[in-house]
């Protein structure tokens, strides 16, 4: 018996946990947001260019720092290591 071939014994193991992926669906959504809010609206004229809307607080301060915000939560998500 001491001759036999031992198979070796595999061990399935999840990569994430449950609040790894719930990071990941939060960062996504962070994420877009971000981008929701960077494209805004449309103009009612094309040919009219109205400075308000294109440099508007939302589109050039919060919307990039949401979607950084999002690239961190997805680090955070992927690097962090699961319970158990």
């Amino acid at each position: 018996m001491a001759n036999e071939k031992s198979k070796p014994v595999y061990v399935k193991t999840n990569l994430f946990g449950k609040e790894n992926y719930i990071l990941m669906l939060a960062g996504l959504l962070v994420l877009a947001l971000g981008f929701f809010l960077m494209a805004g609206g449309k103009s009612t004229d094309p040919k009219v260019f109205d400075p308000k809307e294109v440099y508007s607080t939302t589109r050039i301060t919060i919307a990039p720092i949401l979607i950084i915000a999002g690239f961190i939560i997805e680090i955070v998500a992927i690097m962090k290591k699961p319970k158990g």
